[in-house]
């Protein structure tokens, strides 16, 4: 809808990262001409004057709020406190700001994470309150929940035309391929490539495998966040998914498969395993503003390696 962006002003926060590189480039290609991309040594969204500068500097009409602390099960393990804080306070102060300063549309994004433990699967973003998340990410996802708590509120007592996004785990080319920091899929690919390298014999995987997770690939997800900024104002929040799942050692099989890897697979039944199954219920998405996924999850894994293949020197910095 090019004639929706054509005179808009969007902020991206998190426009340099993983996902938010990707919807900025939607964003020019339907026609957007003015975004802006804050940094975080120049805008740290954790403190509210430099939220409060922010948008004095950008002067939106539509936020599109992806910054995050984020990170896998280790990463979250390490850091509970601090991926509660930042992310409730960068999400809390954006939109406080966003509202109070005539913003005229702000697309906040949750997390799956944030869906209870042993919801039912598929999850439907109506059991979202139904439980407890699982505890290794619980402060992670609880504080991006809260988003959906503010927008909802701002709704109803300002008016305030917030949505709020709940994407699954996203992959794609240019991941992060930190091992103390990635997610599962740039994880194995790393492993796998630095034991073929290296001859070794075999690769240590955390848990036991048996846990199964949905994948979206980054540009699919940065499609719906695009589409639903465009066609959704509601106060209901919206799952972005593939709506499929694939155990962890399912997946570790077409990963080595594909790099290819020979060796063993040793999982280390000492660390957690994370939440038992994920896969969400897309059809809030499709009804709402008629977002589907179409990147098929081989052909984006091969794509993945590949990327890592050409880059893997920086990749692994």
């Amino acid at each position: 809808m090019p004639e929706y962006w054509a005179n808009k002003r969007v902020l991206v926060s998190g426009g340099a990262g993983f996902l938010g590189a990707r919807v900025v480039m939607r964003l020019r290609a339907a026609g957007c001409g003015e975004i802006f991309v804050p940094r975080s040594k120049e805008y740290d969204l954790v403190q509210m004057p430099a939220v409060e500068r922010l948008l004095s500097d950008a002067r939106p009409d539509v936020v599109i709020h992806l910054a995050a602390r984020v990170g896998g099960i280790g990463a979250n393990r390490a850091n509970p406190g601090k991926f509660f804080y930042d992310n409730l306070m960068m999400g809390v102060q954006l939109m406080e700001v966003a509202r109070r300063t005539g913003v005229k549309n702000f697309v906040g994004t949750g997390t799956v994470c944030a869906y209870p433990k042993h919801a039912p699967v598929p999850f439907v973003e109506d059991d979202l309150w139904n439980g407890y998340p699982e505890e290794t990410n619980a402060p992670y996802g609880l504080a991006k929940k809260m988003l959906l708590v503010m927008a909802q509120a701002y709704r109803a007592q300002y008016g305030f035309s917030a949505i709020t996004l709940f994407p699954v785990n996203l992959y794609g080319p240019g991941d992060n391929f930190d091992l103390d920091s990635s997610h599962v899929i740039p994880a194995i690919i790393r492993k796998c490539f630095e034991a073929a390298e290296r001859g070794e014999p075999e690769i240590v995987l955390w848990g036991d495998g048996s846990p199964t997770r949905e994948f979206l690939h980054v540009d699919d997800a940065a499609e719906g966040i695009v589409l639903a900024a465009e066609r959704y104002d509601g106060a209901d929040p919206v799952n972005l998914g593939a709506g499929f799942e694939i155990s962890i050692r399912d997946l570790c099989a077409i990963v080595c498969r594909l790099v290819p890897f020979s060796g063993r697979v040793v999982w280390d039944e000492s660390k957690p395993n994370g939440q038992p199954r994920r896969r969400l219920d897309t059809s809030r998405a499709q009804r709402l503003f008629g977002f589907s996924a179409r990147v098929p999850f081989e052909e984006g894994l091969r794509d993945t390696i590949e990327w890592y293949r050409q880059n893997k020197t920086a990749a692994a910095r």
